[in-house]
């Protein structure tokens, strides 16, 4: 049997933490190994507990969500960060995602929906696919001035992508899959696996998340 993947979850409301809590404990995959009540006791706790997933809630005392997310991925950790929101749109969540969340749900979702993305994230991917995350990144983008270096990226500027690697960038922003571009692209999805890593490698960026903002901060996408 495979190991649980561990999970920390991180809300000022305790009717928060013990629902969530309960939710995914029951599924037999998914461990919660421990509770904080803001930024900073996540921060502390991540560090002590070393979970795959933090379940971020966003508005929290003492220290929020936004700066939460960005000392954790400063740190290196392997721990990957899903934010908890009430509102889709919402300018934290974008913030969020720039700082290297990896994806976002409601916390009206289901307890199907909760498990899945905790799952997604684990794997190593991102929670992009749902329309509303475009959506929000579409929005929020908009309005940001072109920030390069804004979610993190490395040294190397994106004109020094190939082409085929723009493409798949650009793909990954309109939230395909791996498959999805693949069939797009007429390749193998194995081909498109590398391309990503590799983008992801060159730009110095997280994962498709980070990669779909940078898009669009860079421009490469002019939302609509």
């Amino acid at each position: 049997m495979s190991a649980s993947t561990r999970v920390l979850i991180v809300d000022d409301q305790m009717m928060v933490r013990e629902g969530f809590s309960v939710l995914l404990n029951a599924q037999r995959d998914i461990e919660v190994i421990g509770e904080a009540v803001d930024g900073r006791e996540a921060v502390a706790k991540v560090r002590e507990l070393r979970p795959d997933v933090v379940l971020m809630d966003i508005r929290m005392p003492e220290m929020n969500g936004i700066e939460a997310t960005r000392e954790i991925v400063a740190a290196d950790t392997s721990a990957r960060v899903l934010v908890l929101t009430t509102f889709d749109l919402d300018e934290y969540v974008y913030e969020a995602l720039r700082a290297g969340a990896s994806g976002f749900l409601l916390k009206d979702a289901s307890a199907r929906q909760l498990a899945e993305g905790v799952r997604v994230v684990a794997s190593g991917d991102a929670l992009l696919a749902p329309s509303v995350t475009r959506r929000l990144i579409t929005e929020f983008a908009r309005s940001a001035p072109a920030r390069r270096g804004a979610v993190g990226v490395g040294t190397v500027q994106v004109e020094e992508l190939t082409d085929r690697e723009t493409e798949v960038l650009v793909l990954i922003a309109q939230g395909l899959s791996n498959a999805e571009i693949a069939d797009r692209l007429v390749v193998a999805e194995s081909t498109i696996k590398t391309h990503v890593s590799r983008v992801l490698v060159k730009l110095g960026l997280r994962d498709r998340t980070q990669a779909a903002v940078y898009a669009y901060e860079s421009r490469l996408i002019t939302p609509s």
